[in-house]
């Protein structure tokens, strides 16, 4: 188990989901400190920030959308007051649900604008915002600190929610690399590309619980390790990624899909 003892660490889009796992699992791991973020769900926020607590962690719970730079440097200046940060995941995302990526009028310029602003500039902007902080942390623990730019596997095989969604997330893996080099040796900075992750978050698509229910039978059914993997699942990883047993490792891509890379790409509307 990753020790994260006296450590501290943000991250964004923490209140459901995988957030709300890393976020949680970070401070039963011994966080000192942690960061809960939402940007509309207060009450989930508040949910996650229980959890943190009931752990034994210092917990600040802040309100922000990392499309604004204005809200990223809000949540770098929460974590001012511990004087460093040990660890930055950039879990917040957005998606356009147009499964039919035949259907080019399904998506206009405005939904990529959008989800740029939260799956690319979003991550730049808090890794810029918590840099100093992020460097603080590397000179007190005496190696890297870390970065963890949450993914998909829609980076990789071009399957998702929408062209938009896989597009945004191939850039952001493209920033992965650029940042790791830039940023060496103080910050290090990885790519996690979970596949299929059984939230709430397909109950916003087209179809509401019954898709949900649909792709978590095709996974079951589909998936090489007959599987649809749970947030914990996936956000074992991710803190394996942000903590100091991961210490050699930056610029890479960890896929943690159930094995769904190792499978034929079945296009998303053909998921029945």
């Amino acid at each position: 188990m990753t020790d994260f003892s006296g450590l501290t660490v943000l991250v964004t889009g923490s209140s459901t989901g995988l957030g709300s796992a890393v976020a949680v699992g970070a401070a039963k791991r011994g966080a000192k400190g942690v960061i809960v973020n939402y940007s509309s769900s207060q009450a989930e926020g508040e949910a996650t920030a229980d959890l943190c607590r009931d752990a034994g962690a210092q917990v600040k719970l802040v309100q922000a959308n990392v499309a604004d730079d204005g809200d990223c440097r809000k949540l770098a200046e929460a974590a001012a007051g511990w004087g460093r940060l040990d660890a930055l995941v950039n879990n917040a995302g957005l998606t356009k649900f147009a499964p039919n990526h035949a259907d080019l009028d399904a998506l206009q310029a405005e939904d990529f604008h959008r989800l740029y602003g939260v799956n690319v500039i979003g991550a730049y902007q808090m890794i810029r915002a918590c840099r100093g902080l992020l460097e603080a942390g590397s000179e007190a623990t005496g190696r890297a600190s870390a970065v963890v730019n949450v993914s998909s596997i829609a980076a990789l095989n071009g399957t998702g929610s929408s062209v938009a969604y896989a597009a945004s997330k191939g850039a952001l893996n493209t920033m992965t690399i650029s940042l790791a080099r830039a940023l060496a040796p103080k910050i290090r900075v990885n790519a996690l590309c979970p596949g299929l992750i059984d939230t709430p978050w397909f109950l916003k698509g087209p179809g509401g619980k019954d898709q949900l229910d649909k792709m978590r039978a095709w996974a079951i059914e589909a998936m090489p390790l007959k599987a649809a993997s749970k947030p914990e699942d996936i956000g074992d990883v991710a803190l394996f990624l942000a903590g100091p047993h991961s210490r050699h490792m930056s610029g890479e891509r960890v896929e943690v899909d159930a094995g769904f890379h190792l499978i034929t790409p079945v296009p998303h509307r053909d998921v029945k």
